[in-house]
């Protein structure tokens, strides 16, 4: 497993428990104690590291190559049962974009998110996860799907921000993502939004406008990255690390400004060390919240919802 640069001591721990392992089986030397000793220290250095992470440091856990992404999630949570759909019946489909119906416990919902690749190849055929107008056009499609055939709509979101090319705001860039957020106000159905790795800009709005906004523990949603604004502010991306501190973008913090509507807990190393608890955590934060959203009317969800969003921010005249 790829470890971050903060996460060295962790690394060393755990090389020395292969080690113990290796002299264990060759040597036929009882490790027992040593190994139980070092497994220990490891959990006590894992809790350590990520119970005093920084704002940059959770960013970095965000964009961890090992860490689960949108179909991974679907995958597990739906046990199978996912048929993707493709294409916006105007363009073509879009791979960094995602979606279809699945079920969850016998349920059935439309799963919608951003994917990016896992290895170099296919991060380029998912184009790291930037969607362009035609797959928010897509996501709008299977949004209206959803809404037709009454089913609620699940978003993953992880983006490093929309396509920022030429050719994307040719096609409409802004349009799309203005036009997915109107509509996604008055859908009957309910829609939860989850943040599961990277929330940048109006890429993550596209498909974030929820009854309820979760993100992972290891996240970050902000309106620009922290290189982005440090080259904006100060002309190169030395300063990230305070940009992400002055960005407030943790979830902590968007708890606090009213911007989110839960944390969802990733166990102590992260969603990249252990996937298979990431994926019940989330399956079970997807089902409680399902619950309390069938227990309110379309009518006042829709109203709910628009109040929600109307009251971020603050105008000054």
């Amino acid at each position: 497993m790829e470890l971050l640069s903060f996460e060295e001591p962790i690394g060393q721990l755990m090389e020395q428990i292969e080690k113990a392992h290796e002299i264990a089986e060759n040597g036929k030397v009882d490790m027992t104690t040593t190994i139980a000793d070092l497994e220990a220290k490891l959990k006590a250095k894992q809790t350590e590291i990520y119970s005093n992470l920084t704002p940059w440091q959770r960013v970095q856990i965000s964009r961890h190559p090992n860490r689960p992404y949108t179909l991974q999630y679907i995958k597990a949570i739906s046990q199978g049962s996912f048929i993707e759909q493709f294409g916006d019946r105007l363009v073509k489909d879009d791979k960094a974009m995602v979606g279809g119906f699945g079920s969850i416990n016998g349920r059935t919902v439309m799963f919608i998110g951003q994917q990016k690749g896992e290895n170099t190849k296919m991060r380029q055929y998912r184009n790291f996860g930037m969607a362009n107008p035609y797959g928010y056009r897509k996501a709008l499609r299977l949004m209206r799907l959803a809404e037709k055939f009454n089913k609620p709509i699940i978003t993953f979101i992880d983006t490093p921000g929309a396509y920022p090319g030429i050719t994307a705001e040719e096609q409409g860039q802004a349009e799309a993502i203005a036009k997915n957020m109107y509509e996604m106000f008055g859908f009957k159905v309910p829609i939860l939004s989850i943040i599961i790795g990277e929330g940048a800009s109006g890429g993550a709005i596209g498909i974030g406008i929820g009854d309820k906004v979760l993100m992972l523990e290891n996240t970050w949603y902000s309106v620009i990255s922290p290189e982005s604004c440090s080259s904006i502010l100060w002309r190169n991306w030395e300063h990230k690390e305070e940009a992400a501190s002055a960005l407030k973008l943790t979830p902590t913090d968007m708890m606090q400004q009213g911007l989110i509507d839960g944390i969802i807990p990733e166990p102590v190393g992260g969603a990249h060390a252990y996937p298979e608890q990431v994926f019940e955590q989330v399956k079970k934060a997807i089902l409680e919240n399902l619950v309390q959203l069938d227990l309110i009317s379309p009518e006042k969800r829709i109203e709910q919802r628009i109040a929600k969003f109307s009251a971020m921010g603050a105008v000054a005249e």
